[in-house]
This record gives C-alpha cells, structure tokens and sequence, in this order.
C-alpha cells in the first residue's frame, strides 16, 4: 500500500509520502524505523506481515519509517508496499529513530499506533500482549521493555494521546522514549508495562546506564499511574 496521509514532524523535518491509495483505517498501525537496514528489512517485515495476517486478532498495518537512508532500503520499503495492501511508507530527509516514529504516529489514521525494531529484537508474539490492553481501554499507554530501560523494546499507545503527547515532547533523539513517558504520567495517563524477552545485541549494562541517565536528566515530578505486568 502507499499512503494518502500529509502531515509534518514537530521539528519540521521533511517527510515524503510514497504513493497514494484510500483503504480502511486499521485498528493499529505497527511502525518499523529503518535507517540503513537493506540486510533485516525485507525479512524481517514479512515475518511480522505474517503474524498479523495469521496470528493477530485486530485489523493491523505495518509502517516503514525510513530516515535517510543511503544504501537500498528505501526502494525495498516501496517493494514491500507494492506487494501489501497493509504495508505503508514514509521517508525522512534526517535520521534519527525518534522523529520517524513521531512522524509515522502523527500521521496515522489508526485508533491505535505502536512500535516494533526493525531487527527482531524483540519476538513479535510480544506484540499481543502490548497491544490488547490499550485496545481493550483499560490503559493508554503500554511498553514492553528489558532491564527497566524505556528506550529498549516495543511500545503501543492510543493514536489520539500521541497526537496529544508528541508536541510537548521536544527531544527528538535519545531522550524521546524518556521524555514521552514522564509527559504520559504527568498527565495522569494509565501506562502498562510489559517485561519482554529481547535478543539484545547491545550490552544490558548499557541499556541500564542510559536509563540511569534519562531518569536523572528528567526526573519524574507528577504522581504517577505507571504499573508493572508483574505487580
């Protein structure tokens, strides 16, 4: 599918929308960030265009966010939206994964938007879980995560909170997860977190020290409504 959305990030960075179709706005939209990813991307996609076909129970479309990327991955985006009627694309003239997930967010037309790496890392059984309790209402936000830290893993939210969300937070790089779930809990939202299984290629005592560091960057002021799966 290629897309009939236009919107713009809240920094301004450029966005080209690929192709124009009208089709029914799915239940959640699942974006993919890739940024030089021509080895996962094709693979990795269809393996998660297969779980949502087979295996998952709410209308699904996934979002090829690419952000300037130099080698094949953007034409290969634009192969797998040629071959999937539930296959969007959007790309960025500035890297970064966070503003190509604020971008892919804002211009949705799903009532519920999410977020998945582009290499794997976390098993796309994962996605179930995450997303079924903000589908159900019963919370707004909900992030899976491996060692407590709020930048690794998957996360799912209601479409119309992240339109509401996304222009206070201003960071658009690794302070963007962090700043996005302190916004969430100073507005008093219902945030579910959900432990993962990740296979991480990045070391656990560096996920751990960047978490230490967002937290003591932007500490969390406002009472909070965050809980854990395990409590």
């Amino acid at each position: 599918m290629n897309v009939a959305l236009a919107a713009s990030d809240p920094d301004r960075s450029p966005i080209q929308l690929a192709l124009e179709v009208i089709t029914a706005a799915p239940t959640v939209d699942v974006v993919i960030h890739a940024c030089n990813a021509e080895r996962e991307l094709v693979g990795n996609v269809r393996l998660l265009h297969a779980y949502l076909m087979e295996e998952f129970p709410f209308t699904a479309r996934i979002t090829i966010a690419d952000s300037a990327s130099i080698d094949g991955t953007w034409p290969l985006a634009l192969r797998l939206a040629n071959e999937h009627a539930n296959v969007r694309v959007l790309h960025l003239n500035q890297k970064g994964r966070a503003r190509a997930l604020a971008a892919a967010w804002l211009t949705s037309d799903a009532r519920i938007v999410a977020y998945m790496d582009v290499d794997a890392s976390t098993d796309v059984s994962a996605l179930l879980p995450l997303v079924a309790p903000v589908v159900s209402g019963r919370w707004d936000i909900s992030f899976g995560n491996q060692f407590r830290d709020a930048h690794c893993g998957v996360k799912a939210m209601r479409a119309d909170i992240a339109r509401r969300l996304l222009p206070r937070v201003k960071n658009r790089t690794w302070f963007f997860d962090k700043e996005l779930l302190v916004a969430a809990e100073r507005a008093g939202l219902r945030i579910h977190e959900l432990p993962v299984d990740e296979a991480w290629s990045c070391r656990p005592e560096a996920a751990t020290t960047l978490f230490r560091i967002l937290r003591g960057v932007l500490p969390m002021q406002a009472p909070s409504s965050h809980r854990s799966a395990a409590e």
